[in-house]
């Protein structure tokens, strides 16, 4: 088998995954006593504008001091981050305790998702969610969490069937038990959260939830959870008949500035039999292959870490600002795969 294949962070992350989302619930029960229990957090919309023949890579990352009881976990939500988002880049660093006045670079920038609708797309192994306005030719962005395995979130295309504020829960009945009833009605106990936008596909929705740590992780029963200050920003913008696409694209190819990006993550359904050639093969079909870089492209593909990489064949030009050298491969290696 490949050695790109056999890439550590993954399976890494993915047993971790399990294990913290164990115990973050069990510390948020017992204590609730975390940074992120005590704050308040709010969120502002950012409209990014995109264009999907020559602008595909949207946002930029930005610098954090670590402050003194931050949790990576605080951290990911004040930025509009995922937790899974954040233990791919420092995989080895606590999540708990990371090192006081540290400098952290946070990855906000994406590559877009594929999107043949240009409305709502889901992307599974990102664990992140995309609302594109055609008129405008923006796009914002928000993490989420996805069903577990088991509860694997259906990789469909649908759209909004109807919009409930203050959602009551209607449990699965191999749930029922567990819960004592059958349904579950609004509250701060009911998972569902302050806001639902019902999916026309099975009983599936988008929706707030009462645990805001189980973002960035696989822990729901095939629902999409969002932070409940997301949800807040989303309900007002998403109209019922707003088309859904749930798609399953752990590796992303795209454009800005003329340069070619490469943003890959772990293949967190195990539907792909081979990461490496599945990759070559998405950029074989692209008409950006030529243009890049192959041992950066596979270098990339094997850290897995979430973070557009730049992997043209043109060397860039130097820049001063950080905002347009940080997708260089070495930053990325630097910060990433050999920081903590």
């Amino acid at each position: 088998m490949d050695s790109l294949t056999q890439c550590p962070i993954p399976k890494k992350l993915r047993w971790t995954q399990r294990v913290l989302t164990g115990i973050i619930f069990f510390i948020s029960v017992l204590s609730g006593t975390s940074q992120a229990e005590q704050n308040v957090f709010t969120a502002e919309i950012f409209k990014y504008p995109y264009d999907l023949d020559s602008q595909t890579v949207v946002g930029q990352p930005r610098l954090h001091q670590v402050k003194q009881g931050e949790s990576l976990l605080d951290i990911a939500r004040t930025y509009g981050l995922g937790y899974n988002e954040m233990a791919l880049l420092y995989p080895r660093m606590d999540p708990w305790l990371p090192p006081k006045q540290k400098s952290l670079i946070i990855p906000t920038l994406w590559v877009l998702p594929p999107t043949r609708l240009e409305e709502l797309v889901i992307n599974i192994p990102e664990l992140r969610l995309y609302l594109f306005d055609k008129k405008s030719k923006t796009v914002q962005t928000y993490p989420i969490g996805i069903g577990d395995e088991g509860w694997e979130t259906p990789i469909k295309v649908g759209y909004i069937a109807e919009k409930r504020p203050n959602p009551s829960w209607y449990i699965p009945e191999s749930l029922q038990a567990k819960y004592g009833m059958k349904v579950m009605p609004p509250g701060p106990e009911n998972p569902l959260g302050e806001y639902m936008l019902k999916l026309s596909i099975g009983p599936y929705g988008i929706h707030g939830t009462h645990m805001p740590w189980g973002v960035g992780r696989l822990v729901s029963h095939g629902c999409i959870r969002c932070y409940p200050e997301h949800i807040r920003l989303l309900y007002p913008q998403v109209a019922v008949g707003t088309r859904v696409e749930i798609i399953y694209e752990p590796l992303k190819l795209g454009i800005k500035n003329g340069r070619v990006y490469v943003e890959a993550h772990p293949d967190v359904y195990r539907k792909i039999d081979d990461y490496t050639r599945y990759a070559m093969e998405k950029l074989d079909q692209s008409s950006w292959a030529s243009r890049v870089d192959r041992r950066r492209f596979a270098l990339a593909v094997r850290l897995q870490n979430g973070v557009p990489t730049d992997v043209s064949t043109v060397e860039r030009v130097p820049s001063t600002t950080l905002a347009e050298d940080a997708g260089t491969l070495k930053e990325i290696l630097d910060f990433g795969a050999n920081t903590f």
